[in-house]
């Protein structure tokens, strides 16, 4: 018999392209009227469009996201919100960006309209993350979730296709992980399954054709399914693995993601068989962990963490970090074997139980 707990987010999500052009009807939905438009570096001039739509709504735009978010930038983002009087916050841009917004709101309780251009899936969840002194802590709180989310394909046009391609391996990880999760449900597996589906069709097309604007959708609505699914249920070892090596080590973010995911599965594929099943049939494998090691294969996405400049000295202090406060997981976390999943991670070898 089922057992489960079903508690639905509260978020209004706009989806369509040219959807950005009505940012500043959602800032004033929420009853704001001084939006600071958050971004990185990179992504200024996105940003400037936003703020330039916002109008009479823009408080000006701060573009000191970066990844991880560190400390030190979330505190110096929250001056400049309360500086300008901002009364919320437009986050452009992906995971670090939103993040930052989050950090922003924990603090301050300054509401966030998430406006996504990757497919990393932070809009859609109550968690946040901050790195101080070289360690990644992360959390729920319900106050950091956006209060609307505009989902605009047009805005992945302008994402490298390499970024796209393991931005969107990272959402399938949210949402494989879902199936698993300690606290899931039917309504979270059914939205998972469809979600990494989705994904799984939308990412080869992608690389075929990188603007091709359906491939766009397709990856923008997978992601918005499996960042759902990251929102409403609880991470396991995939995502402490990932937490650990891009906080500890300073890896980028997706690509991390990207390259753990099979390795992970693989280890807990023995006491989730059912969970492995509905990946293997989602993207149209025999063996689910190993199929979406083959699909990042086909996709041309990096494959081991000694590609990222990963040391094989640091697996050890990676392996120690992770232990030290394990998440829940379907398969009880063992040294020997979870140091091996790292080894097999870092030589970008085959996924095995």
């Amino acid at each position: 018999m089922i057992n489960f707990t079903y508690t639905a987010l509260p978020s209004r999500v706009v989806f369509g392209a040219g959807k950005l052009a009505s940012v500043a009807e959602e800032v004033r939905a929420i009853g704001a009227s001084r939006a600071l438009v958050l971004c990185t570096p990179q992504q200024t001039k996105q940003a400037e469009q936003v703020a330039a739509l916002l109008g009479d709504c823009s408080a000006g735009i701060h573009d000191g996201a970066e990844m991880h978010v560190p400390i030190e930038s979330a505190r110096k983002a929250r001056e400049i919100a309360r500086a300008l009087g901002a009364d919320c916050a437009v986050a452009v841009g992906g995971g670090s960006t939103i993040g930052l917004g989050k950090a922003i709101a924990l603090d301050s309780g300054l509401p966030i309209i998430a406006v996504p251009t990757t497919y990393a899936g932070s809009e859609m969840t109550p968690v946040y993350g901050i790195t101080e002194n070289g360690i990644k802590t992360t959390g729920k709180d319900e106050r950091v979730v956006p209060k609307s989310v505009i989902y605009d394909p047009e805005l992945t046009y302008s994402l490298p296709l390499g970024m796209s391609l393991v931005s969107g391996m990272n959402a399938i990880a949210h949402a494989a992980e879902g199936l698993y999760a300690k606290d899931g449900n039917p309504v979270m597996s059914l939205i998972a399954e469809e979600g990494i589906r989705a994904l799984a069709a939308g990412l080869p097309a992608l690389r075929a054709g990188a603007q091709d604007a359906e491939a766009r959708a397709q990856c923008l609505y997978g992601a918005w399914l499996c960042s759902s699914v990251l929102g409403h249920v609880g991470m396991a070892l995939h995502h402490k693995l990932c937490h650990t090596l891009g906080g500890s080590f300073n890896l980028p973010h997706a690509e991390t993601h990207s390259i753990v995911l099979p390795h992970s599965l693989a280890y807990n594929s023995p006491a989730a068989p059912d969970a492995m099943a509905r990946i293997a049939r989602a993207i149209g494998a025999k063996d689910g962990p190993k199929g979406l090691h083959a699909l990042a294969q086909q996709l041309g996405v990096p494959m081991a963490l000694r590609d990222l400049g990963v040391v094989e000295s640091d697996l050890d202090r990676a392996c120690d970090i992770a232990l030290s406060n394990p998440y829940w997981n379907p398969r009880p976390i063992e040294a020997m074997p979870l140091r091996a999943v790292l080894q097999r991670a870092w030589e970008g070898s085959a996924p095995q139980p």
